[in-house]
C-alpha cells in the first residue's frame, strides 16, 4: 500500500494543530507556510477532517481551525482509513473473488496478516505521540 498525499498531509495538519493547541484557532495560511502545503489543497483536506469531527472551525477575523478531540484520542489508523478507506495491501485480501487463485493462495494469507499488523501499528500511534516524540515501539 502506498499512502496518498491526502493521508500524509492530513496527518501533518493534525500534528500542526496539536502543536499549536491552546494558542487559539490556527489559520490555514499559517499551516500552509509551516507545512509547505498549498492553501487550496489544505482547504480540500480540512473538509473531511471536519466531517470526521477531528477538526473544528471558528469563523471571523481571528478564526481558524482547532482540534475537535484531544490529540491522544486521534489515532493514525483513523486518519488513514478516513483518506484511504479500509485498504488492504493487495486487492485479493478484500476481494478474493477477483483472483481465481485466492482459495488456494497462501501468499494472500500473508498479505492479510501484514495488513492487520500495519493497522495495529497505526492504531497504536496517536497524534499526541507524534507531537511528544513518544512513538510507541511495539512489535
Amino acid at each position: 500500500m502506498k499512502l496518498s498525499t491526502r493521508s500524509r498531509y492530513g496527518t501533518r495538519i493534525l500534528v500542526d494543530l496539536a502543536r499549536h493547541q491552546g494558542q487559539g484557532p490556527v489559520q490555514i495560511g499559517e499551516i500552509s507556510k509551516r507545512q509547505n502545503i498549498s492553501v487550496k489543497y489544505l482547504e480540500q483536506l480540512i473538509r473531511p477532517l471536519k466531517k470526521a469531527k477531528l477538526v473544528t472551525s471558528v469563523r471571523g477575523p481571528k478564526g481558524g481551525h482547532l482540534l475537535a478531540k484531544r490529540a491522544d484520542k486521534i489515532k493514525l489508523g483513523q486518519i488513514v482509513r478516513l483518506f484511504e478507506g479500509q485498504s488492504d495491501l493487495v486487492e485479493c485480501v478484500s476481494y478474493p473473488e477477483k483472483c481465481p487463485m485466492s482459495d488456494d493462495c497462501q501468499v494472500r494469507l500473508v498479505w492479510r496478516d501484514a495488513t492487520q499488523v500495519l493497522y495495529k501499528k497505526l492504531d497504536a500511534t496517536t497524534i499526541a505521540d507524534l507531537v511528544n516524540g513518544n512513538y510507541p515501539d511495539q512489535q
